[in-house]
């Protein structure tokens, strides 16, 4: 009877440590598109000036071949983010090549997992279709390491190896940012004190210092559900479960090993 408690109640623990795990499996915010009716219609020129655009909107802009156009977005821990971006070419042009680049919160260029980063354009293509996903964005990182860490990044679109006949041709673009929630498999130990986003320093100071002047704080955009600390993860949820059934296993084999009990003290023949 003991043991048949003990069973259920083991049981019972695995029931309520799988169903966060349940919970947990559903798609993110980032996963669904949004409705592109405030999507942006221009890009910046520069890193300061990159247009902010949210993950999961489609930020049009007109702009001219020779042109660098840069566009910027929320990415969080545990996010494995993928660019998208399309050249629309005018009707007579020469072969040329475009490529997109993707820098994190300190300018550093981050590396593409694949997708076509640079493509060439043949002289009778309407347009050129690009792609980045890049590496999952890492809660802490060593300070040597260039990992992706949370905070802005930033997408720059040009095209490289232009002829001079083709410099200030008119063109047409959109790119798109959509993230996959990689889960507690990238899950680090630490996270930063604050996401690399422009001006988190004075907007920090700001706030210990009980003022709400924000003017100098770059940029506003962030996680719908706001940034992660850090220390959470699926990762607590397969660790409680691999608990249970540890307990579950050490039940079973007691109750395999344990015998019929104590063994009579009737002496045998009496």
């Amino acid at each position: 009877m003991r043991i048949t408690r003990a069973l259920s109640a083991s049981l019972l623990m695995l029931g309520l440590a799988v169903a966060p795990a349940a919970a947990d499996s559903s798609p993110t915010p980032t996963d669904s598109a949004s409705a592109d009716g405030d999507a942006p219609t221009q890009a910046g020129t520069s890193f300061r000036t990159a247009t902010e655009v949210e993950q999961g909107q489609t930020a049009t802009a007109s702009g001219s071949t020779g042109d660098y156009l840069y566009w910027s977005f929320p990415a969080d821990a545990g996010q494995r983010s993928t660019v998208k971006a399309t050249v629309k070419l005018p009707e007579t042009h020469a072969a040329q090549s475009w490529q997109v680049d993707v820098y994190d919160g300190l300018r550093r260029r981050q590396a593409c997992q694949y997708g076509a980063q640079t493509r060439t354009a043949a002289a009778d293509a309407s347009s050129v279709e690009l792609a980045c996903t890049l590496r999952t964005v890492r809660a802490w990182s060593e300070t040597w390491a260039d990992d992706p860490l949370p905070g802005t990044y930033y997408v720059r679109l040009t095209a490289v190896g232009l002829t001079t006949a083709d410099l200030g041709l008119p063109v047409g673009t959109e790119v798109r940012v959509d993230s996959k929630d990689i889960g507690g498999s990238a899950a680090v130990d630490g996270s930063l004190a604050e996401p690399l986003v422009p001006g988190i320093a004075v907007k920090s100071q700001a706030e210990s210092d009980g003022s709400e002047d924000s003017s100098a704080v770059l940029s506003a955009i962030e996680p719908e559900d706001g940034w992660s600390s850090g220390w959470w993860s699926d990762r607590w949820v397969w660790t409680a479960i691999g608990g249970v059934l540890a307990a579950l296993a050490g039940v079973g084999g007691y109750a395999l090993t344990r015998g019929a009990g104590r063994p009579s003290r009737v002496p045998p023949g009496a």
